[in-house]
């Protein structure tokens, strides 16, 4: 990112170092380099600030918005704290949420965002940034803020509860010799010194301290904020006692983890990694977490299974921290030009496919991943081993495999082309590290039912060869047309779900919790024989059932490819089902259209395996 000079003030202009870049293109990157992206980010922010301060001055906006917000007094009381005390003023603006907050209202002002809230309650949120500001730097003053719900949300701080008529008003927020006054329509908050504590009318901000070693990693484990959650702002949804107890003990293991396994992540985090956003447990094996270019050091999370794999998802998150932060400075790809169009790609990681931008920051996030698992593994023990080294081999291998597909595209940058080619060499050298055969051969097997999964969602045969491979079975032809192994077309199937299966299961089976495998969503009971009972026979025969009927998942077809494995008599047709499956659920499907049932899907898969090219070879 570099900003000219405007009229004689010449504004910084950012770079990132040499070694930064090589740090980053490895996949790493350390304190030092988290405060170059960060010195960037702080530009951006204070930019976007005076953006927004000229978009409120204009575009009909009023200066003074709802029941007596005023934009100017904000930005008055912004600045006074600025020059009282800078490093508070930095806070606020360098807070996840104020990041997210000023991206949503930049967008609203120019019409590209809707939010249930009116215009003049996300702007004058202003008033509250200023307010906490004002607060933290021992200002007095007053100033009304938006009250949204009955909540006024001072950011960094907290949040008081008052009562109030409409879902949308204003409260007067006081400040006087360390005492806050909080006054709305119908109810007043009394909040005295100790402000970072929570007391009857007032929610603190909760913050969590991690490690006995100086300096600690501080952050917030944030509940309130209505923009800590993304895309868009969300009510607070406060922890119980017992839950923010478990988060607390969660991410001090994990924190822990950190230390020992990936402790240069662990470096960038202390600079970089500001607060984590709870939400509830997702199922076994499957959380969910995010973050967003415009929340920089804000990840929001589901409650984990365990530290390990809260570990694993800071790792993974914090690699799209970095790398987000690197492409505000420079592109990695350029889009493409055509109008409307816009390549997808196989995602090892997702249900959908996935354009070049997001691809990239997969690849960078599993590689963080992949390296966190290979340092692991060497220190989990158990179990816990076991699935350390299951998870390296797999994402060393998906990473692999996706940097070789995008590696020479033509719309990578310069920039681009240098951090996959680094990122290849050093995957290159992983695959080399030696892991248990057991880990190892089911981490092929994953990665291959994955992709066999994919396939039979999104990709599809061309339809005139489908048509004709149709009247060739009908006619008892030997073998399909060989048109049907033409290049297929790319249909994204918006209802793909649960293509990560085989994985799930995997992970079930190596913990020793097989038994509740059952309990995964999209999983098949063939499927649970199979990965969880190694039940080869019971699974081909639940398989078969199963695809006999109409509307079978399409990922069945993946699923019989891998439990015909291993049978002389069908390994043709179990190397295409886990190849190509697409090609025999296009026929499947095209005979059910045409004659109101199916073939027996053994014998199908059999007879399009002989016109496999890639099989013959």
């Amino acid at each position: 990112m570099a900003a000219r000079p405007t009229g004689s003030v010449a504004l910084p202009l950012h770079r990132l170092s040499v070694a930064g870049f090589r740090d980053l293109a490895r996949g790493e990157g350390g304190r030092a380099v988290v405060e170059e992206l960060l010195a960037a980010e702080r530009s951006r922010r204070m930019l976007l600030l005076r953006a927004l301060h000229d978009g409120l001055s204009g575009n009909g906006v009023p200066h003074r918005a709802g029941a007596g917000v005023s934009y100017g007094e904000a930005w008055s009381l912004l600045e006074r704290a600025q020059r009282t005390a800078p490093e508070v003023f930095d806070d606020v603006l360098m807070s996840p949420n104020t990041g997210m907050w000023l991206s949503l209202t930049m967008r609203r002002l120019r019409g590209v965002s809707f939010e249930d809230q009116p215009l003049w309650v996300m702007a004058g949120h202003v008033a509250a940034l200023a307010a906490s500001a004002g607060v933290r730097a021992g200002l007095d003053f007053s100033i009304a803020v938006p009250v949204s719900r009955g909540i006024v949300f001072l950011p960094t701080l907290g949040c008081a509860r008052i009562e109030a008529a409409q879902p949308w008003s204003t409260a007067r927020v006081e400040a006087r010799d360390g005492q806050l006054r909080i006054t709305g329509e119908q109810g007043t908050a009394l909040i005295g010194p100790g402000i970072e504590r929570s007391a009857p009318g007032w929610h603190a901000v909760r913050r969590v301290t991690l490690g006995t070693e100086v300096p600690h990693l501080r952050i917030a484990l944030e509940e309130l904020d209505p923009y800590r959650t993304f895309p868009r702002p969300s009510e607070p949804l406060p922890l119980s006692a017992q839950d923010a107890q478990t988060w607390q003990d969660l991410l001090t293991d994990a924190w822990e983890i950190l230390l020992r396994d990936e402790p240069v992540s662990a470096e960038a985090m202390r600079a970089g990694l500001m607060s984590v956003t709870p939400t509830p447990a997702r199922e076994r094996f499957r959380p969910h977490s995010v973050t967003a270019g415009d929340a920089f050091g804000g990840v929001m999370a589901s409650r984990p299974d365990d530290a390990a794999q809260l570990a694993a998802t800071l790792v993974h998150e914090f690699q799209h921290i970095k790398l987000g932060g690197l492409m505000r400075l420079s592109p990695l790809n350029v889009r493409d030009s055509a109008p409307g169009f816009e390549e997808l790609f196989y995602a090892p990681w997702r249900d959908d496919p996935r354009p070049l931008g997001g691809l990239l920051q997969g690849i960078y996030a599993f590689a963080g991943v992949a390296r966190f698992w290979r340092a692991h593994r060497h220190s989990a023990g158990g179990t816990h081993a076991s699935l350390a080294h299951f998870e390296f081999a797999l994402w060393r291998t998906q990473v692999w495999s996706t940097v070789n597909l995008v590696r020479g595209h033509e719309r990578l940058t310069p920039l681009g082309r240098r951090l996959l080619e680094t990122l290849r060499e050093r995957c290159a050298a992983w695959l080399d590290e030696p892991v248990p055969d057991a880990e190892l051969r089911l981490a092929r097997q994953v990665a291959a039912g994955h992709r066999a999964r994919w396939r039979a969602h999104h990709l599809r045969p061309p339809a005139a060869a489908v048509d004709a491979a149709v009247l060739a079975w009908r006619r008892g032809d030997e073998r399909p047309p060989p048109g049907l192994a033409a290049e297929p077309v790319l249909v994204p199937d918006s209802e793909a779900r649960f293509l990560d299966i085989e994985a799930v299961l995997a992970r079930y089976r190596l913990t020793g919790a097989g038994g509740d495998a059952r309990d995964a969503e999209g999983a098949e009971g063939a499927d649970v024989l199979l990965a969880a009972h190694g039940d080869r026979a019971g699974a081909r025969d639940a398989f078969v059932a199963l695809l006999s009927g109409k509307g079978a998942p399409l990922g069945a077809w993946a699923g019989l490819g891998r439990a015909l494995a291993g049978e002389e008599a069908h390994e043709d047709a179990a190397r295409l089902l886990r190849g190509f499956p697409e090609r025999v659920c296009a026929v499947q499907h095209a005979l059910e259209k045409a004659t109101g049932q199916g073939a027996d899907p053994v014998l199908l898969a059999q007879w399009v395996a002989r016109g496999a090219r890639e099989l013959r070879g």
